[in-house]
């Protein structure tokens, strides 16, 4: 346990590539579990092709593997259409999107999180300001209750199931 510590890295991001670059780093490190709270799939980050070949090969080579996406206004992805939404079309068994619940919908952060383990966090879901840790369970495990929560309240989000997007 203490090794993992010492080997775990903490930085601080302030623009879309480092969080993009972030959200890689920390997906890297799931083997079974990555949730995700985001306020439109932020694009350039959640559907760019290295982070969802990694997303691709968790849920392929891990049969209990399970990516949980909360959203808190998709209207955006659904227009625009995302290639983060055609792999969950694909892999549903595995990936599933819901639509926050409107009266939870005040939470203005953004985050991933991997095992309860390493995460992304975003203060202000419109910034790009925020923190990245490899390992860090306390604070995983926190906000990973906080999106547990949430995730009970919320809706399966129908429209990135029916629609051609």
């Amino acid at each position: 346990m203490e090794q993992a510590k010492r080997n775990g890295k903490r930085w601080v991001i302030s623009t879309r590539e480092e969080m993009r670059q972030a959200a890689i780093e920390v997906v890297r490190e799931a083997s079974r579990r990555v949730s995700i709270f985001t306020h439109d799939l932020e694009p350039g980050i959640y559907d760019n092709s290295e982070f969802l070949e990694i997303i691709k090969k968790l849920v392929l080579s891990q049969t209990y593997a399970r990516i949980r996406v909360l959203i808190a206004d998709p209207s955006r992805a659904v227009k625009n259409g995302n290639n983060f939404v055609h792999l969950g079309r694909r892999l549903n068994t595995y990936i599933e999107f819901r639509h926050v619940r409107e009266d939870l919908r005040t939470h203005a952060e953004a985050f991933c999180i991997a095992d309860e383990t390493a995460l992304v966090y975003r203060l202000q879901a419109s910034r790009w300001e925020g923190i990245a840790d490899t390992h860090e369970p306390a604070v995983a495990k926190l906000y990973s209750k906080m999106f547990d929560e949430i995730w009970s309240a919320s809706e399966v989000e129908m429209e990135f199931r029916q629609l051609g997007i």
